[in-house]
């Protein structure tokens, strides 16, 4: 599969068979997660973590065998980073049949932190488990998914806009509407992209406040997931460049893509 049919077709998996990766899936994604890379300037690592070996679990996933954290040092538009960099890895396992979710609450934090081996000045926002999906999801994973709304998303009108946000765009691009389907916390999608010639300058809608309960922004995280999707299809070139164009007080900028 190509990158638009992975962002298309891949969904987050709660349910799992119980089997282990393969020696050679285990081998390519291993060597995949060595490789992270952001636009961003902020180094992200991922650790494999066994689950049975490490007594790691979460109270929504089940079957699962091992566990991906995600660490980075705590630096201006790390949440970013993560997001980003994160992403490509998820994508990368869908491509060779191997079942993800992204897991910021329902952990042991403690225990998974330490597991990682996070260190002073670093943090680890997410977890993901890794296992071949099942055939039949679990009852609480048909509940997660239904409550989220997992297999809906917001019109491209309501998303994109040109030139200002008073232009909602009707017909999308390829690339914004692999934006359209990135993957969200609770769902909300939060990136807002407005189009200007070559240029598409990307905002976060704030709609679920974090910071003061878990010390970063969940949202920034799921902006550079949306930053990864639009960059892997369209190939362009990120900066921090803001317009400063009108935009409502709960809405913020934060980088262009110019393709």
């Amino acid at each position: 599969m190509n990158i638009t049919e992975l962002i298309k077709t891949r969904k987050s998996v709660r349910t799992f068979d119980g089997r282990p990766l393969s020696e050679e899936d285990e081998a390519k994604l291993r060597a995949f997660c060595e490789k992270t890379e952001n636009p961003f300037g902020t180094p992200v690592s991922v650790v494999w973590l066994d689950a049975k070996e490490r007594g790691l679990s979460s109270p929504v996933i089940v079957g699962e065998t091992a566990y991906l954290a995600c660490k980075t040092p705590k630096r201006k538009r790390c949440e970013l980073a993560v997001g980003y960099a994160f992403e490509r890895i998820v994508l990368y396992a869908w491509s060779l049949g191997v079942g993800t979710t992204w897991i910021g609450g329902t952990m042991k934090r403690e225990l998974f932190e330490k597991a990682a081996e996070t260190g002073d000045g670093e943090f680890m926002p997410v977890v993901s488990p890794l296992g071949y999906p099942a055939k039949e999801r679990s009852e609480i994973d048909v509940r997660l998914r239904e409550r989220v709304r997992g297999d809906e998303r917001e019109p491209a009108s309501n998303l994109f806009f040109e030139l200002d946000f008073l232009c909602p765009m009707s017909e999308p691009d390829e690339a914004l509407e692999a934006v359209r389907w990135a993957p969200s916390a609770v769902n909300l999608q939060p990136w807002r992209v407005i189009k200007d010639g070559p240029r598409y300058h990307f905002y976060e809608k704030h709609s679920l406040e974090t910071e003061q309960t878990v010390g970063w922004d969940v949202q920034k995280i799921d902006m550079g997931i949306a930053l990864y999707h639009f960059m892997a299809v369209s190939g362009g070139r990120c900066e921090i460049s803001d317009p400063r164009l009108a935009a409502d007080p709960d809405v913020e900028y934060i980088a262009t893509v110019t393709v």
